[in-house]
């Protein structure tokens, strides 16, 4: 058991009396505030040199912070510090919006899940826009993952996306396009060979387009998916968003299964591998693949790798056993690697 898992675990989830969102929140208020001092300890004992180059862009390690941990960019300079070699900031959407009503959050903490329902709530693409400009580079590649408003109606979609883009293209070093969240009414519906066509020619430019797929399509929708990605030029596809499915969950937690939202963490393991490994054999590689869903060791992250991953990303996995997994995870790509 790592310091994090036996000191500093307890203590932030009873935060807020237990709150998962109060907790998350005081986590990236704290974090937020590191100064640099604070920042180069965490680096010495956290940040691998393994780097990779995917889609043009070369990152110091394959293992980056998914989407939603971070959704306005508060507390940007501090994941790098982490161990993270690369940061997907959102998911934004070009209006503001406050999200779903509370409780939104919650821990599954038998089975090492989490659901959430949160609804895109964030500050918006100009506010986003607006703090990376004043911020400036973060010393490690910066993914920004993009939504649909949800005041926007369906057939508007490309429009918002677009709106989104043109703001925050200029920040980022690839742009994740989510049309796979569980938690907007009809977004997945865009997942749909002619709605992803039409977005992906809407967002053509200088920086890299990813597609992020649910992990409940089935393998034909998938496949569509991916001849218009690779047809209409997509730099890669992120593998995968949260499920609706709760298969998995320990006894202790079949209460909370009730809740709506999509489920993340161990029980989405395995499911994530074979949509990885699906992805990779249809594309006979020629889509990089980034991995998410379920990685809780380094073990995971390393089955992801093999599954045909070029990068992984955590999210509940850092949240049950922080950063000391970052580092770890960094390491199995089977490179030679030098520790910072």
């Amino acid at each position: 058991m790592t310091a994090f898992e036996r000191a500093l675990r307890p203590v932030l989830f009873r935060v807020g009396g237990g709150d998962a969102e109060t907790a998350h929140e005081f986590t990236l208020g704290r974090l937020a505030r590191l100064g640099e001092r604070t920042r180069a300890v965490l680096r010495r004992r956290y940040a691998v040199d393994a780097p990779v180059e995917v889609f043009g862009v070369r990152f110091p390690n394959a293992i980056g912070l998914a989407a939603g941990m971070d959704k306005n960019g508060v507390a940007l300079p501090a994941w790098p510090a982490l161990g993270f070699g690369f940061v997907e900031v959102g998911t934004v959407t070009a209006h503001a919006q406050p999200g779903n009503d509370k409780p939104r959050l919650f821990r599954l903490r038998d089975s090492e899940a989490i659901i959430n329902r949160m609804g895109f709530n964030n500050a918006g693409a100009a506010a986003l826009a607006a703090r990376l400009g004043a911020l400036g580079p973060i010393g490690v590649p910066l993914g920004i993952s993009l939504g649909k408003s949800k005041v926007t109606p369906l057939d508007q979609a490309v429009d918002d996306y677009l709106t989104s883009y043109r703001l925050l293209a200029p920040y980022a070093d690839y742009i994740a396009v989510n049309v796979s969240s569980p938690n907007t009414p009809g977004l997945r519906t865009l997942q749909d060979k002619s709605a992803i066509a039409d977005l992906l020619t809407a967002l053509r430019g200088d920086t890299p387009v990813l597609v992020k797929i649910a992990p409940d399509l089935t393998e034909w929708a998938v496949a569509e998916l991916l001849e218009v990605c690779l047809s209409h030029g997509a730099a890669g596809v992120i593998a995968t968003n949260t499920t609706l499915s709760r298969d998995g969950l320990a006894a202790a937690d079949q209460a909370l299964a009730a809740e709506d939202g999509g489920l993340s963490g161990r029980p989405l393991t395995e499911k994530a591998s074979k949509v990885v490994h699906f992805v990779r054999t249809e594309t006979d590689g020629r889509l990089p693949i980034v991995g998410v869903g379920g990685v809780m060791s380094a073990d995971d992250a390393a089955r992801l790798f093999d599954a045909g991953a070029s990068l992984v990303q955590l999210y509940s996995g850092f949240i049950y056993h922080g950063p000391a997994l970052v580092r770890a995870a960094a390491n199995v790509p089977g490179r030679a690697v030098e520790t910072r």
